[in-house]
């Protein structure tokens, strides 16, 4: 298999992986400090089965650690990238949508005037 190609496979997984918008919430939440999962839960409002699943799915691809503390399992960001890409695209698409949102009050005021 050409280098390339696996290379370009493996980029997809890794973007996959924030392709679903729990798990972004998931990141979200992690992305300044560890966390037990039942504050993840509280945090994110979805089941515990539905959180600890996503979690899992992180946790086996890298992007984030666990520990345990007697009963009590803690997950933290392990991979800086993830949290930087996260937050570079929310802020681009959060901008990008104000400036639509703005360019559509522009366009209303203009005409009412």
């Amino acid at each position: 298999m050409d280098e390339t190609v696996r290379v370009f496979e493996q980029v997809a997984h890794y973007f996959g992986l924030l392709a679903d918008p729990t798990r972004l919430r998931i990141l979200s939440c992690l992305c300044a400090e560890e966390r037990p999962v039942h504050e993840v839960v509280e945090h994110i409002g979805l089941t515990q089965a539905n959180i600890s699943r996503h979690l899992n799915i992180l946790y086996r691809a890298g992007v984030v650690g666990r520990r345990r503390e007697g009963s009590t399992v803690y997950y933290r960001v392990t991979d800086p990238n993830f949290v930087d890409i996260c937050r570079t695209v929310s802020i681009t698409v959060a901008s990008r949508d104000l400036g639509e949102q703005m360019g559509v009050i522009g366009r209303l005021s203009a005409k009412e005037l």
